[in-house]
């Protein structure tokens, strides 16, 4: 199978990312490929450097442009630049993390290697057409069911374990007692109340790593602008924040605390399974998030603690702190569980599953 996988980069990422100038296509890759950014959803051929395997983020104009100038493409569109890496790579099975950006009119211009297309989509897309592809697919039903409603074709799959997490899981040290790493906005209002309750605990070490939106960062910037207040953080979350973590630096992170907090955002009701999910248990950290429907293997008190609600979360945060046993007989089979559920092998096997 000929695969090329395609991705988008968050903004938070883009900021976060130096750049060399100067490079090759191939290097400038490799060196994002390092960075593990996202990598629970990049397949095993891509990471294991498979001469059939194509990986690329379309809407790198650095990373993009390099491989246009490779091939007399230099001043060729995003699109167009990835319309021929696909030609050129001779596709067999197109598959797409970024189909906001790469929908259905793009899905139509494709050469005639392509004969299997599947994007990613774990969130709500406003008017966003994805019926071109052969299958949209993430691990939220219920978002799923929108897609089918919407006419597209959907299957249910999963991130993996990266297992480059397994050094970082080796070399555990407990600095922090509870971090939270994610995104925060007002519209977000389950997370904050979340995490302000988590904010509440005395006497413990805590991090906040928060990429936050647009309005919030100028509302910090502002704290004089009545108009702004609803998009400030709130004191208690205030004085734990800290910069976005990504990649490396996020498992670093997640290797050196008792407790990843963890809040769903509020769009795909009672499902939860987040990165974040696979991420901290991977990393061999007890994950203290909200309960609901997870992915098989995730079970309450078992490998993973669930609170039902913002007010269980101070006392649940207390227990895993005091109780080192318990915390971690969880934290550890989270671990086993995550590596052995959530293989790149299997990841991989139940792609090739959906592809046929």
């Amino acid at each position: 199978m000929r695969l090329f996988q395609n991705n988008g980069l968050s903004r938070g990422f883009r900021a976060h990312r130096a750049r060399a100038n100067d490079r090759s296509f191939a290097d400038c890759l490799n060196s994002f490929l390092d960075t593990r950014y996202t990598a629970s959803h990049i397949l095993q051929p891509v990471l294991a450097g498979s001469a059939d395997a194509f990986y690329t983020n379309g809407d790198d104009e650095t990373l993009q442009g390099l491989w246009a100038r490779e091939n007399g493409l230099a001043g060729k569109s995003l699109e167009q630049i990835l319309l021929a890496q696909i030609e050129h790579h001779r596709t067999e099975v197109f598959y797409n993390l970024d189909p906001v950006r790469y929908g259905t009119a793009f899905i139509r211009q494709l050469p005639s290697s392509v004969k299997k297309t599947i994007c990613w989509r774990a969130a709500p897309s406003g008017s966003a057409d994805f019926t071109g592809y052969d299958l949209v697919v993430c691990n939220f039903p219920s978002i799923l069911d929108r897609w089918r409603e919407k006419g597209c074709r959907v299957a249910y799959f999963l991130p993996a374990h990266d297992s480059v997490m397994d050094g970082y899981a080796a070399a555990r040290r407990e600095d922090v007692d509870l971090l939270f790493v994610g995104g925060f906005s007002r519209h977000h209002r389950a997370r904050v109340a979340a995490l302000t309750a988590a904010a509440s605990v005395s006497g413990i070490r805590a991090l906040f790593h928060l990429e936050d939106s647009r309005l919030t960062r100028l509302a910090n910037l502002l704290p004089f602008v009545p108009l702004l207040g609803e998009f400030r953080h709130p004191p208690e979350i205030r004085r734990l924040r800290a910069g976005p973590l990504y990649g490396r630096d996020l498992y670093a992170a997640l290797a050196s605390t008792r407790i990843v907090f963890n809040g769903a955002i509020d769009m795909a009701g009672e499902d939860r399974g987040n990165m974040r999910c696979f991420e901290a248990v991977g990393c061999g950290a007890v994950l203290l998030t909200d309960a609901g429907r997870y992915p098989p293997g995730f079970a309450d008190c078992e490998t993973m603690v669930t609170y039902a609600s913002a007010d269980q979360i101070p006392r649940l945060v207390e227990r895993l702190i005091a109780d080192t046993e318990w915390r971690s007989g969880i934290a550890k089979a989270g671990y086993a569980m995550v590596r052995d559920r959530y293989s790149k092998e299997r990841q991989w096997a139940l792609f090739k599953e959906l592809c046929d």
